[in-house]
């Protein structure tokens, strides 16, 4: 196994390399433009980094990887367009650099292509990846639609917001662990094993990315902390609080989520106060060492000796001590 920086490395090479703008280029061009914004690349890396876990090599991988980023980056296009989002990643998002339409047809382009990068698998192989792709394509896309539900309604659990993060975010990570497993077609059980490690790795994830919106440090955050407050979202802090708060506070809460004043300031303070009064910042952090805890769990259950598995046990830890 090499350091997480080689399989980044690789994988940037291999998306510069095969990177091209097509005729028409007003359905191409969106899609080199991004895929071409950056981005730390966790997800194919995962792929490439399980392929060797278990004894392939993470060249067999790459057209994998490939499409696990693609779909990654559609699904961004089009999450932007429903969300009326002017910026990706410091840059104009695809349908205001071009127009809506450009973006849905040129995200639906991209959703296709990542299925067509799987066809230079074996029959088995490619089976067993397209069977594991779609599933985990229509779980993000019902994730999705769970959030959205989300904005309007004002009885949601948290069950259901553990369900709609693990949908949304955390299956397409488990799914790129996976998909590098069944390349180096490993056991079942050893598959199912480091799935479970994305899955658990991924909903610590989306959880601590709540946590840092409301409490991380602006100068190392890279966006606004207090976005989510801004913009009313029933975040696991928020719904923390509404499970542990008194009534007032709950009626306060309530309150400041009905409104979207000029000046945000006041509103992020006391929606902090209460976060932070009501125990549902402890509860958020020790929700996040659990999952956390899980996901290093399964990561014991793969069939290897541990010094092989060391790398993985290092990416999470990392990843749970980030503060962007």
């Amino acid at each position: 196994m090499q350091a997480v920086a080689f399989y980044q490395r690789e994988f940037i090479d291999y998306l510069e390399k095969t990177l091209e703008t097509k005729e028409p280029k007003n359905l191409y061009e969106p899609v080199t433009y991004i895929l071409g914004l950056g981005g730390k690349r966790l997800r194919p890396v995962l792929t490439l980094m399980a392929t060797e876990l278990f004894d392939g090599n993470y060249r067999q991988a790459l057209n994998a990887a490939m499409a696990v980023e693609v779909f990654h980056n559609f699904s961004l296009v089009h999450d932007d367009i429903m969300d009326g989002a002017p910026l990706r990643r410091g840059s104009q998002t695809v349908h205001e650099k071009w127009d809506i339409n450009t973006g849905i047809l040129s995200g639906d382009a991209m959703l296709i292509n990542a299925y067509q990068l799987f066809e230079s698998y074996d029959h088995d192989v490619f089976k067993e990846l397209v069977q594991l792709f779609s599933k985990t394509a229509v779980a993000v896309c019902e994730g999705q639609q769970y959030d959205i539900d989300f904005e309007t309604r004002d009885d949601v659990t948290i069950p259901e917001y553990l369900k709609m993060i693990e949908y949304k975010t955390a299956v397409l990570v488990a799914c790129a662990l996976k998909m590098g497993a069944i390349i180096a077609k490993t056991t079942l059980k050893n598959q199912e094993s480091i799935y479970e490690f994305g899955r658990n790795l991924g909903i610590a994830f989306q959880i601590q990315d709540d946590y840092l919106d409301a409490f991380g440090d602006p100068k190392t955050f890279g966006k606004q902390v207090g976005g989510d407050i801004i913009e009313n979202k029933k975040t696991f802090l928020y719904l923390k609080s509404l499970d542990r708060a008194s009534q007032t506070q709950q009626k306060q809460l309530y309150d400041l989520f009905s409104i979207t004043p000029d000046d945000p300031t006041s509103k992020i303070a006391a929606v902090k106060a209460i976060f932070n009064e009501s125990g549902a910042v402890n509860a958020t952090t020790k929700a996040i060492q659990e999952y956390t805890q899980k996901a290093f769990d399964a990561l014991d259950e793969i069939e290897l000796p541990e010094g092989r598995k060391a790398v993985f046990k290092a990416f999470g830890e990392d990843l749970m001590m980030r503060s962007v």
